[in-house]
């Protein structure tokens, strides 16, 4: 089973409580359908699920790092205040700040230069990600290293929790459990009612197990 790599700062907002089922929310500030769908949905699964699910909302960076930040992140949690492509969206519908409560914990996750973030141990989890590695050639396996290297050096910053766990933009939602065993990875706008289910899903094969 993969593993869920979570690596955060110190929390802006609330307190994250690892549980046996846990989901972690991760968005930019400058993604406008992280605040049209991805934050209401995760207050609506907070207000339902807090006392038996560990919430975290992980606030990244994979691109436009000079609008995607903590000190914007926390200025939104404190404030409402929105930036870049997010305002513009919501400028045009008249509105000038998230009005909408982010009920849940946030934190922001460790951002690196490039030259610091490639150890080989984050190379080779991330070349883990890719399930079919290990039945690759020691040579082959080598030669992925490689490019993986490559690829990344040309970056400025690299977000760990984003490009670890290979996630594929804003919003995701992870859900993971206490060993941060990876239970399901979604990307994009979800279905509140399928997500409900899976929660659901994982919280009574608990009572069984119990």
């Amino acid at each position: 089973m993969p593993a869920f790599h979570l690596h955060i700062q110190k929390l802006l907002q609330g307190n994250f409580q690892l549980m046996e089922i846990n989901i972690a929310f991760v968005f930019q500030v400058n993604c406008p359908g992280c605040f049209m769908y991805g934050i209401p949905l995760v207050n609506d699964l907070f207000e339902k699920f807090n006392k038996e699910i560990g919430f975290i909302g992980v606030s990244t960076a994979f691109e436009d790092f000079n609008l995607n930040t903590e000190a914007n992140t926390l200025q939104l949690l404190k404030t409402g205040k929105l930036i870049g492509e997010t305002a513009k969206y919501f400028d045009r519908i008249g509105v000038k700040k998230f009005a909408g409560k982010i009920s849940f914990p946030v934190a922001f996750d460790v951002l690196k230069p490039a030259n610091e973030f490639l150890t080989k141990e984050n190379i080779r989890a991330v070349c883990n990600r890719n399930h079919g590695v290990v039945f690759l050639s020691s040579e082959k396996q080598k030669t992925m290293l490689m490019r993986v290297k490559t690829y990344y050096s040309t970056y400025s910053f690299i977000a760990e929790t984003f490009t670890l766990n290979q996630l594929q933009g804003t919003p995701s939602f992870i859900i993971f459990d206490n060993q941060y065993n990876l239970l399901q990875s979604f990307f994009g706008y979800q279905d509140r009612e399928l997500l409900e289910s899976f929660l659901n899903d994982y919280l009574s094969a608990l009572k069984i197990i119990k």
